[in-house]
């Protein structure tokens, strides 16, 4: 991906989706009665949005932006943070909430960390290279709390 604005719109998708998803996630936490679980996702989902908003100000975007789905270029055709919604529901145990929460977490690095890979834009590349950085932070602490729910 060798746009930056094209690349922008990819990664206000991809954050758009992140911030429903754990939205999701932490109303899944909440219905099974696993408050710390619930405010993580909260947080991680107050972290999308807040990167979301950021994105889009660097896009000049007022709202999001509406492209047709053949433009997008996502791997499988969904966006990486999609990976796994199929199964937040409310029956979700915390183990598989942590678990959805890591295959898009851990989708969304790979996806701006092979952008950054592959791109010869310059701004491309280093915008996703910091995108992939703070997905890497997100997946480092999904790591601790699976390790802290399994320890349980």
């Amino acid at each position: 991906m060798d746009d930056v604005n094209l690349f922008l719109v990819h990664a206000i998708q991809l954050e758009y989706d992140a911030a429903r998803r754990f939205e999701d996630l932490s109303h899944a936490m909440r219905t099974v009665g696993n408050r710390d679980v619930e405010d993580l996702f909260r947080r991680l989902g107050e972290f999308s949005r807040r990167h979301l908003a950021s994105v889009m100000e660097r896009g000049g975007f007022r709202d999001l932006p509406k492209l047709d789905p053949a433009t997008f270029k996502w791997p499988g055709g969904v966006t990486p943070e999609a990976v796994g919604w199929q199964g937040v529901d409310d029956s979700l145990d915390v183990r598989g909430a942590l678990d959805v929460a890591m295959a898009g977490e851990s989708s969304g690095y790979r996806w701006y960390a092979g952008v950054a890979a592959e791109t010869k834009d310059p701004e491309v590349k280093r915008l996703a290279a910091e995108f992939a950085s703070e997905e890497a932070e997100h997946v480092a602490e999904l790591e601790r709390w699976i390790v802290r729910m399994t320890a349980i």
